[in-house]
């Protein structure tokens, strides 16, 4: 664990990825939604639980506005 990783509360990580994520599909509506959760696994260094969480929530969201 990084030195800022044990500075920032629990869940700060978790709500930058989500604003992170959120950003990046109203800038580039094209771009495929697995691309940008990809794209966020490498720039967040997130485990394998969070991409899952992450994911899942993403799936959530995209299944309501449909």
């Amino acid at each position: 664990m990084s030195e800022v990783e044990k500075l920032q509360p629990a869940g700060d990580k978790m709500r930058r990825v989500v604003m992170w994520i959120s950003e990046t599909v109203q800038t580039y509506p094209q771009k495929n939604r697995l691309d940008i959760l990809r794209e966020a696994e490498i720039k967040f260094d997130l485990s394998p639980r969070e991409c899952e969480f992450i994911e899942t929530k993403l799936n959530e969201a995209v299944g309501e506005k449909n």
